[in-house]
């Protein structure tokens, strides 16, 4: 069932364990999973771990196969992207790379993209913007 974008970032804190950035960043996640099931992807698996760390989502259709991250920020605090240096797309690139070697049952699809999605979100939790990069890095 959808979520309904007017339930508030506080609302869904308060039914999610943990401190309130981690709240905003499931939020964000939450978001960027429905936007991709809009374009036709299902999710194949949300924040699966590797030994390098943590993808946010990894998405596919029949052609491809999107590992996701997803960068999330309050209306006013500054850009998505702030937080995807150089450093973090390599961390994402070895992180996707170890999943494909550890994980057996998953689609094989002749593409493979690294896609980015920044979501920011006023005070109350609904969404401002949604701005999804295709092959970002």
């Amino acid at each position: 069932m959808d979520t309904d974008p007017r339930d508030t970032l506080r609302d869904r804190a308060a039914h999610e364990p943990g401190d309130p950035r981690q709240a905003l960043g499931r939020l964000g996640e939450r978001l960027a999973a429905e936007h991709l099931e809009r374009l036709g992807y299902r999710i194949v698996a949300r924040n699966p771990r590797t030994r390098f760390g943590e993808i946010d989502l990894v998405a596919a259709d029949d052609e491809t196969l999107v590992f996701c991250e997803v960068k999330t920020r309050r209306a006013g605090s500054g850009a998505p992207w702030e937080a995807l240096d150089d450093r973090k797309r390599k961390q994402v690139r070895t992180m996707g790379a170890a999943w494909l070697a550890e994980t057996h049952e998953r689609p094989r699809t002749a593409e493979l993209r690294f896609d980015a999605v920044g979501v920011i979100v006023d005070a109350r939790g609904a969404l401002v913007e949604l701005v999804h990069l295709e092959g970002a890095f």
